[in-house]
């Protein structure tokens, strides 16, 4: 079997923890787009991971790790999360693949991040400022570097011109002080010597392991409606972190792709700017940053916080294929007497039931709610369905109908084995296989 994880909300759902209790089932771990402005959180033994480039399975040891050529990659970034995994005893050495159609960011990549974003004002769309943007509008506009063209023995247009060129561009759009274009290229050459030993044909790799019988887990990073096509554009990410990703992102087939996981909080949260039609903006909506610590893993910015929108979660279930979701943070909800779901969006007389493409309708419908009893028995740390509440089964089984989509996974914690595998489900048969 290979399966996909990926975010089935505005990102931030836990994508971290499911990947890496996943893990043992599968010898390779494939992370197929975005860039460092990833923030995938995984604890274990009471010690915290943020894993920004490498896939979460890197805590597993044995497990190859692979960044496809839909990663948009800074390779100081990824000497630096590199060095912080060896400081903990985690080696990547043998255990790392890099695409070699991988496209780079580079330092005036960040520059014109952070120029663009001041550019728009009020309309900012809430970058991570990580020169993600412009490296991916580089790639589109086929004037990237990608890691391979770094060994290229002969190329048609030499990686130091290529630089130049686009140093030159910089320093027009930008102004200010130049950049001087040899240092970058510089930077390029001594990276070059460090990753060429994980560099490789990423959708070759993955072929041969599939013909060996060895099984992959593809990690997406963001989520379904931070897509750069089927989400609230223009306030998105710039990739494609729907299931669709996969393929073009590691070079793989649709029949490589068993199963799809949707990770989803019991609760909503979004980062950065553009609608949230469940926002909650006065004390419940505080009470749940709190107790969910919604602060950004790269950036530290507070999470927006709301109750549970099926349409969104709908929406990712369709146009992902979703199979079965992965419900976390459900001890986020401890001792709330009240929740609500949202079902649809009321707009005058008409009720939406998807999700509509037009941000003005999403910002001015409102949301339809149904209301469940919350629990006073804390769940956290449960670890079996039946010995949670009443309440909390009620409320999971309501999120199943109202998205159609089992709930196969719920995390009632942070650490790892906080976690609870349905009986029934595949999930629990990739687990015991693990």
């Amino acid at each position: 079997m290979n399966i996909v994880v990926l975010g089935a909300q505005w990102g931030d759902e836990g994508k971290g923890k499911i990947v890496d209790l996943l893990t043992p089932s599968f010898s390779i771990v494939a992370r197929y787009q975005g860039g460092h402005n990833a923030g995938h959180t995984v604890y274990v033994g009471g010690r915290k991971f943020v894993l920004r480039l490498i896939p979460s399975g890197i805590l597993h040891p044995g497990t190859t790790c692979v960044i496809g050529n839909g990663v948009v990659l800074d390779p100081q970034a990824l000497f630096e999360e590199i060095a912080q995994l060896r400081e903990v005893g985690v080696e990547v050495d043998g255990r790392l693949v890099i695409s070699d159609r991988a496209h780079l960011i580079l330092p005036y990549h960040r520059e014109r991040d952070v120029f663009a974003e001041t550019q728009r004002g009020e309309r900012k769309i809430g970058t991570t400022s990580r020169g993600i943007g412009p490296a991916y509008e580089d790639k589109i506009g086929r004037r990237g570097i990608r890691v391979g063209d770094l060994g290229d023995p002969c190329p048609t247009v030499p990686v130091a011109d290529r630089v130049r060129e686009q140093v030159a561009a910089r320093n027009r759009l930008l102004g200010g002080t130049p950049l001087a274009w040899e240092p970058v290229y510089e930077q390029l050459v001594t990276a070059w010597e460090r990753l060429r030993p994980w560099v490789r044909d990423v959708s070759v790799f993955l072929a041969e392991a599939r013909r060996a019988g060895r099984h992959a887990l593809y990690e997406g990073a963001q989520g379904t409606m931070l897509d750069i096509d089927h989400g609230t554009y223009p306030y998105v990410t710039s990739s494609n972190g729907t299931a669709g990703g996969v393929c073009t992102g590691l070079g793989v087939g649709p029949g490589a792709i068993d199963g799809v996981i949707g990770v989803t909080k019991a609760y909503t949260t979004r980062v950065g700017d553009g609608p949230m039609p469940t926002e909650l903006l006065e004390d419940t909506g505080e009470r749940l940053r709190k107790a969910g610590n919604e602060f950004g893993a790269v950036t530290g910015r507070p999470r927006r916080c709301g109750w549970f929108d099926a349409v969104v979660v709908r929406h990712a279930a369709r146009v992902n294929g979703l199979d079965v979701l992965a419900l976390t943070k459900l001890d986020v909800l401890d001792g709330f007497e009240i929740l609500r779901i949202c079902t649809g969006y009321r707009l005058g007389d008409r009720t939406l039931t998807e999700f509509p493409a037009q941000l003005g309708i999403v910002a001015t419908a409102e949301p339809i709610y149904e209301e469940l009893p919350g629990w006073a028995m804390p769940v956290a740390g449960v670890r079996d369905y039946a010995a949670l509440p009443v309440e909390t089964r009620r409320y999971v089984e309501r999120i199943e109908t109202v998205t159609g989509v089992p709930a196969a996974i719920l995390s009632t914690g942070s650490d790892r084995h906080d976690t609870i595998v349905r009986e029934g489900s595949d999930i629990g048969a990739w687990l015991r296989r693990g």
